[in-house]
């Protein structure tokens, strides 16, 4: 665990923050529950760290009225969600990198991204969402189901009792082992009052940052689990659709925190590392597969995007015969068996990494 920091936001509330790891800069947009030291001991969480610190230099920060942060704050609105990251920034003494955000904390970081795009090198997304449960004129039972789950925390949230437990964990963490079941309860009691959950879960059944997407020009990427049973896949696809140029990347999980037993938790991780090689290659202007014709090297790139033959053939107004010919002299010159190897190469490389490109 690194040193815990303290610095304070734009109208005196104290903030935690701890800084370590190594390699590119990356800040992690807090949420509700982490706790910036308790969570190197989680089975949720400890491993998702070990393995970000290893790969970047992570600043993180429990936000207001969680972790060790101010536990009274005198307001909690989206706002103050923005300047609490804003203040870590300045605190961090970092003037650009890589802004992560994840459930809760993606609203903030895309209105962070939209105001700042001097700073942000990359925006990486997961489990993203720009409008609350109850903006646009909601439901009546959009509404019946809000106010139940606020109830539910209120009465439920970090006390021992089945039948809470049961339905947030199905929500949130459907596939879990026992112990990480069993720690998600301590998790909540560790990392925030159910008030101010309760004050939390308003404040983003609220929010609406769809205004902010198009302003947005940092590269990003938009990950989601396809069956996130707390956010709906549906919300990622918009996100993604709605950011210039982003690319969107479904994970094949129930989760909606992913695990360190699920494939999504290393296809997450792995997806993320690959993004950003690929665009700081892109910034140095390195061309990747020099062996390659500049025709093969667009074959690659959409083959890499996932488009078929047909596809390929139409977008470069191409025949597929001549498709299958430059992929078998691309095969040959990469030395690649199949097409899903030559995906695995060119995708290490940084190539189909622009556009909403997989489905």
């Amino acid at each position: 665990m690194t040193q815990i920091r303290f610095c304070k936001s734009s109208d005196g509330v104290r903030i935690a923050y701890t800084q370590g790891g190594q390699g590119p800069a990356m800040i992690e947009v807090a949420t509700w529950l982490n706790h910036v030291e308790y969570d190197w001991k989680s089975p949720i969480w400890n491993a998702r760290l070990a393995e970000l610190t290893r790969n970047y230099t992570l600043t993180r920060y429990d936000g207001r009225g969680c972790g060790l942060s101010e536990q009274n704050p005198p307001h909690l609105t989206f706002d103050d969600l923005v300047a609490d990251l804003e203040a870590v920034v300045d605190a961090s003494g970092l003037k650009r990198f890589i802004l992560l955000g994840c459930c809760q904390g993606a609203p903030v970081a895309m209105a962070y991204a939209a105001r700042h795009p001097e700073r942000v090198s990359h925006l990486v997304l997961y489990g993203a969402y720009a409008r609350g449960k109850l903006t646009h004129n909601p439901l009546p039972q959009d509404v019946d189901e809000a106010e139940t789950m606020l109830k539910l925390v209120e009465l439920g949230w970090g006390r021992d009792n089945p039948a809470f437990r049961q339905v947030f964990s199905a929500l949130l963490i459907p596939d879990s082992r026992p112990e990480q079941y069993s720690w998600f309860m301590d998790m909540q009691r560790m990392t925030i009052s159910p008030q101010n959950v309760v004050h939390l879960m308003r404040t983003h059944n609220r929010i609406d940052v769809s205004d902010m997407l198009s302003d947005i020009r940092s590269p990003t990427l938009v990950m989601h689990a396809r069956n996130d049973r707390r956010v709906p896949f549906a919300d990622g696809h918009m996100v993604a659709h709605s950011i210039p140029n982003a690319e969107f990347v479904p994970l094949e999980s129930n989760n909606h925190l992913l695990l360190e037993h699920q494939p999504a938790w290393r296809q997450f991780l792995d997806e993320t590392a690959r993004f950003v090689r690929a665009d700081r290659r892109a910034e140095s202007g390195e061309t990747p597969f020099l062996e390659l014709t500049a025709r093969e090297r667009e074959v690659l790139d959409l083959i890499a995007r996932g488009l078929g033959n047909l596809q390929i053939a139409k977008s470069l107004t191409l025949s597929e015969k001549t498709v299958r010919n430059h992929i078998n002299s691309i095969f040959g010159k990469l030395g690649t068996l199949n097409r899903a190897q030559a995906i695995v190469r060119a995708r290490e490389a940084g190539l189909g990494s622009r556009g909403f490109s997989r489905n």
